[in-house]
């Protein structure tokens, strides 16, 4: 019996050794799929890959302007900007044409919180240009937005919660323009049937990955014309909403 039960404990060390091998083989191959892992903007998008995002938000750009600059994003890194005690920022960031972004955002003048733009980034590699080659078979040349930095309410309302819009930490997607010309719009293309529809609401789930709180025409009529995406800290603990 002493020996039956010594072997069934060797047997079962082995299967933790064994186990923990192939773990260790599978994290250094699929670093994205595992929360101890920093992040890396050149890796695929993984299982923690929007948390890790969101844990951004606070650190002053620091840490997330470096991680732009190892995956070839050229930026400019906007002066703090404070309004009044609830507004402002100081980790906003304009991205520079050129560098491993190939889309343009229109207006030009964007600016954003970095954690906004170190997923914009990573949405523009990994969702938006792959699913215009799916539904158009070309890429998005540009971007249309309706701004990202707002001192306000949620809602534009003299009371409540701020916005997230309050700390550059939020932007609003209106449209998408292709390399030929068509340009695809929220408020007109979300309902319609076809390649545009699927495209934008594909681009919308892709995000629900990488953004804290993603709202499309579908949470109610005040976002009827645009993407509202942003990265609420709430994120970093593991609330996301997405709709």
């Amino acid at each position: 019996m002493r020996a039956l039960r010594l072997f069934k404990t060797l047997l079962f060390l082995a299967a933790i050794g064994f186990g923990g091998v192939l773990l260790y083989g599978y994290a250094r191959s699929h670093p994205e799929n595992m929360p101890w892992t920093q992040l890396d903007l050149a890796q695929p998008v993984g299982a923690f890959t929007g948390r890790k995002l969101a844990e951004l938000t606070g650190d002053k750009g620091e840490k997330c302007q470096a991680l732009l600059r190892r995956a070839g994003v050229r930026f400019n890194a906007l002066p703090p900007r404070q309004s009044r005690s609830q507004c402002g920022y100081d980790d906003a960031v304009r991205f520079q044409s050129g560098g491993a972004l190939d889309v343009a955002y229109r207006p030009r003048d964007l600016g954003t919180s970095c954690p906004v733009a170190a997923a914009l980034a990573l949405w523009e590699w990994h969702v938006v240009q792959p699913a215009a080659i799916e539904h158009f078979g070309q890429k998005v040349e540009s971007i249309d937005h309706f701004g990202s930095y707002s001192c306000r309410r949620i809602y534009g309302r003299s009371e409540g919660s701020w916005s997230e819009h309050s700390t550059a930490n939020a932007i609003d997607i209106a449209a998408f323009r292709l390399e030929d010309g068509t340009r695809i719009t929220v408020v007109r293309d979300w309902t319609a049937e076809g390649p545009r529809s699927r495209f934008l609401h594909d681009v919308r789930d892709g995000a629900c990955k990488l953004f804290a709180t993603v709202l499309s025409p579908e949470y109610n009529a005040a976002h009827r014309d645009h993407l509202h995406l942003d990265q609420a800290e709430r994120g970093a603990w593991g609330w996301r909403g997405c709709r």
